[in-house]
């Protein structure tokens, strides 16, 4: 298990950012754990939905909020946060991926990493 740079483990933050992620209503999170696969740059890719751009810049300001608060761990770099079609958290270890429903569908992170361990996240009402 790797260590980030408070200590806490990759396996913590990605629940963490779950949590932060159902916060804010995302939609189809799937966490693929990644420590296995042969090449891999990060422990875990974590995955979500959201319905509109403001929901997909809802949920990445829940994510880093969250992670803030509970772990004090904040991300390594961001992209997306303008265009709001696909938002990227980098925390190393973990590297947390927000999209809208059509990119999700166009670049299927899932079957390109399909060696990975699969958890799907139930949806929450």
């Amino acid at each position: 298990m790797h260590k980030i740079k408070n200590n806490v483990d990759s396996s913590t933050l990605a629940e963490v950012i779950v949590e932060g992620m159902k916060d804010n209503k995302a939609k189809d999170i799937v966490i693929l754990n990644l420590k296995d696969v042969h090449n891999a740059v990060t422990d875990y890719f974590v995955l979500c939905t959201g319905d509109s751009s403001t929901q997909i810049d809802g949920i990445a300001t829940s994510v880093v909020r969250l992670t803030r608060k509970e772990l004090k761990e904040r991300p390594w770099h961001q992209e997306g946060k303008g265009t709001s079609q696909w938002v990227l958290l980098d925390y190393v270890n973990v590297v947390v991926h927000i999209f809208s429903e059509e990119l999700r569908t166009y670049y299927d992170v899932e079957e390109m990493w399909s060696d990975a361990e699969k958890t799907i996240v139930p949806n929450i009402n």
